[in-house]
């Protein structure tokens, strides 16, 4: 008889998982990117000169770099970033974590408690929705529009938690390239929400990993570049520019939090294979490669609008991103998100619905993220037709799609 470990399992975990059982052939979800785009050539090279050069320092858990992460990838991130966002940061203000997540994870384990009170965008990434609710967290979602969070909207949400006693742990904003609804914050507005942020003395959390992948590739700068108090931790990742499972990330702070973080970071230091091959790859090839990406990125999502035009006609509402891998899709009220991906689920169609991605789930029963950077331009076309043809199985809608009446 097997041991039941229900029996030793602590209270409040989330339900189990399911085992894999392969990707879907219409897999418009999470953060995947395009395979074809991956410099698979040019890390076999990078792997090779980095091991034959530095291989025996694999010895050591810190690389002989230090605890924050393998040092010339740190010294080209800081070059990176000062000429890309405005940051004038050096490589000891860097941390180098596994992927944005644990950048997530960290900030949550130094700041948060229970019963703690967040800020976060009313649409806004899942897996930050998700570790605060885990945690206990209050979450507070502000009110967005085609430049971000309100700041009007923002300043009454301090003003009414002040009147409670109540100050926000942080803020968290996806500023460019929204997650979910790829909108860009104008740099005019930046600086608006770090004069509320400093009002209310309240830090920011600036999740900037979508921010290299603009389409037309500017940006403005980053809100921690517009800081002058050190106020705003910063996260990016290479999970969106090279490969998700390459799971390399980075965060740069202060050393007052940074050094707290490295406390809690209990992990013998993140992916150190993975870092040396970026820091060899990065100097010659990472903005080459991002321009190439965004190229390949902007055909596929305008693969996905005119199939989504053209399969939903006007039951679908949406704003064409301003890069990134997804598009916010708003569908009529009758049309549950949740239903609508468990039935194509079973016809092969992966999407995510909008309860996941927003403050308040009942917000989001409506809509559906729709990722387009790894199925083909192909399956895309294919996908979101079928998925429209399920729609209008389940819910009546949409009634008409390819100019044919259903």
């Amino acid at each position: 008889m097997a041991f039941d470990y229900s029996t030793v399992f602590r209270p409040g975990l989330p339900p189990p998982s399911s085992r894999w059982q392969g990707f879907p052939k219409y897999n418009f979800v999470g953060g995947h990117n395009d395979g074809g785009a991956v410099p698979v050539k040019d890390f076999i090279e990078a792997t090779a000169n980095v091991l034959n050069r530095e291989g025996s320092t694999l010895a050591t858990y810190s690389l002989e770099s230090g605890s924050q992460g393998y040092l010339p990838l740190r010294e080209f991130l800081a070059g990176f970033l000062q000429k890309t966002t405005g940051m004038a940061q050096a490589a000891e203000d860097i941390l180098l974590v596994s992927g944005s997540l644990q950048a997530l994870d960290l900030v949550n384990d130094v700041l948060l408690a229970k019963g703690d009170t967040v800020v976060i965008e009313e649409a806004a990434y899942q897996g930050a929705i998700q570790r605060l609710n885990l945690l206990g967290v209050r979450t507070i979602g502000a009110p967005l529009d085609g430049g971000g969070i309100r700041m009007d909207a923002l300043s009454n949400i301090l003003e009414n938690l002040k009147k409670n006693g109540v100050k926000p742990k942080y803020l968290y904003a996806v500023p460019t390239i929204q997650n979910p609804t790829g909108t860009v914050m104008p740099e005019e507005r930046r600086l608006e929400f770090l004069k509320l942020a400093r009002e209310f003395d309240v830090p920011i959390f600036e999740d900037d990993c979508y921010a290299d992948l603009t389409f037309d590739g500017s940006r403005p700068r980053a809100i921690r570049a517009l800081d002058d108090e050190g106020r705003v931790i910063f996260c990016g990742t290479f999970s969106k520019t090279i490969a998700p499972a390459l799971r390399v990330g980075y965060l740069v702070a202060e050393w007052e939090i940074l050094s707290r973080m490295l406390a809690v970071k209990r992990d013998g230091g993140s992916g150190a294979l993975e870092q040396m091959v970026l820091g060899e790859y990065c100097p010659e090839h990472f903005e080459g490669h991002i321009v190439g990406l965004r190229s390949i990125l902007k055909s596929k999502c305008d693969a996905m609008v005119e199939a989504l035009a053209a399969a939903f006609g006007t039951t679908a509402d949406f704003e064409m991103p301003k890069g990134g891998i997804f598009v916010w899709v708003t569908l009529p009220d009758s049309v549950d998100t949740m239903k609508l991906s468990e039935v194509a689920a079973a016809e092969g169609i992966a999407i995510n619905p909008g309860t996941e991605w927003v403050a308040d789930p009942d917000a989001g029963h409506h809509k559906m993220r729709l990722c387009f950077g790894n199925p083909t331009v192909e399956e895309i076309q294919e996908g979101v037709t079928k998925l429209a043809e399920i729609c209008h199985q389940e819910f009546g809608l949409p009634e008409r799609g390819s100019n044919i009446q259903r």
